[in-house]
């Protein structure tokens, strides 16, 4: 005979509850202070992860220049390190010497002037920014101690840009008190020009900084040309202004598709070069690298020296504990794949984004703004806006699920508007095909809503009618995306 009990009514025991039975979900989640109750880690998990559920899809966010998936086997490398601290080398020596292997590779690849043998100047860091803030200090230094050797005022430094530099430059020059000097774009030419650039180049300037990529259109600025023109302007002046490159995006493109392009350490005159590896490095967010040309580049009183946690330390960061994982993953993903697997998957990449290209130059709709040759992206603007604008485009293909970023151009080509889609590893023929047609259905949809300076239309594309309240709200969502971008001096990015 089998009996059954009721559960009491007071009875408190959540455990032998659903989730979605329990109290847990018909109360508000705290938002400003921390709760004076403990509730079950299932109750915690599910809570989370159903309000996540509202993010968008990180594949389908073509915004983002940052690695959206790796394999299986790296994510498991990567939880198992997950509780590993960086920064204790004493005791992780293992994952400092494979920091140390990520460099020195990186360092040949950018062909840094090394023996076989022979290690590489570099360090890891949780981004680009934090790596070109490095880099920075250090010019800035290298310039303090020459100007001071030579009985000059060192007081008013200067760095020279392109417009279209990402926003860490602008956070460099402000939080070091380093004047930046920017050279304006043109409408048809979105990235610095080198002789504009030398121009600007006077006694106070530390360095010229070169984007091996543009954020806007992916376009490679010419590295050799500034190069030669600064060796010229040197000779002339009596100076020695530097170059670094900024090679977020491009450093781990360059190298593969295009190994004859002369960009890194065989021009003179490049001392730096940072590169993101969680973008084309292939590897999750929060890890960049900044490799120096030679030990004389760096100077010995911006590198630190601890001893508490059991060993000296040497240290150059602005950062200290952070995780090991993606440090880890840098060196999977180096070995795993090797050259001919970086440059099977930049090919592919490259590949796709032509068939993207082409899809929408058959449309006969836009005018494509990106270069074929740079980071695998496609930049593209309306030909004709007058009734409706990139903007629109971009919150319409929203509905799809895709996130393509709508943007002016910075000064002197603010009145260019693009959409930028970028074309990452997992980034499929496939998504490429569909997404030319999910964007001509938003083509089609657009043309038969009212344009932007007339009333409202009252019929859409399926036979319903439009409400003009409903109008009115789509045109609202849209100016306020287009005042808010507008406020932006620099398109946003992760570094």
């Amino acid at each position: 005979m089998v009996l059954s009990h009721a559960a009491s009514a007071g009875s408190s025991d959540d455990s032998v509850h659903s989730t979605f039975a329990s109290r847990y979900v018909r109360a508000s989640l705290p938002r400003f202070r921390m709760p004076e109750n403990s509730i079950p880690k299932e109750a915690a998990y599910q809570i989370i992860n159903d309000e996540l559920m509202l993010d968008g899809n990180p594949r389908l966010n073509l915004a983002s220049f940052v690695t959206t998936w790796m394999e299986p086997e790296c994510n498991k490398l990567m939880m198992d390190s997950i509780n590993k601290n960086y920064v204790d080398m004493d005791e992780y020596p293992v994952t400092t010497e494979l920091q140390n292997r990520c460099v020195n590779m990186i360092a040949h690849l950018f062909n840094a002037p090394l023996g076989e043998t022979e290690t590489a100047v570099g360090v890891g860091t949780v981004g680009s920014s934090e790596a070109i803030m490095l880099a920075g200090l250090a010019f800035k230094r290298r310039w303090q101690n020459k100007m001071e050797a030579a009985g000059k005022p060192c007081d008013k430094p200067n760095i020279v840009t392109g417009a279209n530099v990402q926003v860490c430059w602008e956070k460099f020059a402000r939080y070091f008190e380093v004047e930046l000097k920017e050279v304006k774009l043109s409408e048809g030419y979105y990235v610095m020009d080198p002789e504009k650039a030398v121009e600007m180049v006077d006694e106070n300037t530390i360095c010229v900084a070169a984007i091996l990529g543009s954020t806007l259109n992916g376009e490679f600025e010419d590295v050799k040309m500034l190069n030669d023109l600064l060796v010229k302007k040197n000779e002339e002046t009596g100076w020695d202004t530097p170059i670094h490159v900024d090679a977020a995006s491009g450093g781990f493109i360059a190298p593969f598709l295009y190994p004859e392009l002369e960009w890194d350490f065989r021009l003179p005159l490049v001392k730096s070069i940072n590169v993101s590896g969680h973008k084309y490095g292939l590897v999750y967010a929060g890890i960049g690298w900044c490799i120096w040309r030679s030990k004389e580049d760096l100077p010995d009183e911006l590198i630190f020296h601890i001893n508490y946690l059991g060993a000296d330390q040497p240290t150059f960061t602005l950062n200290f504990s952070k995780g090991s994982s993606q440090v880890i993953a840098q060196y999977y993903q180096l070995i795993r794949l090797g050259f001919e697997g970086y440059r099977n998957i930049m090919d592919n990449c490259q590949e796709n984004a032509m068939v993207l290209k082409e899809g929408l130059e058959r449309t006969g709709r836009f005018n494509i703004v990106s270069k074929d040759q740079g980071v695998p992206l496609v930049a593209f603007s309306l030909k004709d806006s007058s009734r409706h604008d990139e903007f629109e485009i971009s919150e319409f293909l929203r509905r799809f699920g895709w996130i393509v970023p709508a943007y002016t151009m910075p000064p002197d080509a603010q009145h260019v508007t693009v959409l930028r889609v970028v074309i990452r590893e997992d980034f499929s023929r496939t998504f490429a095909e569909r997404l030319v047609i999910d964007i001509e259905k938003v083509l089609h949809e657009l043309d038969a809503l009212p344009s932007r300076s007339s009333g409202p239309a009252l019929q859409h594309p399926n036979g319903d009618t439009v409400s003009e309240k409903d109008l009115a709200r789509q045109r609202e969502v849209v100016s306020v995306w287009k005042r808010a971008v507008a406020a932006r001096k620099k398109t946003q990015g992760v570094c």
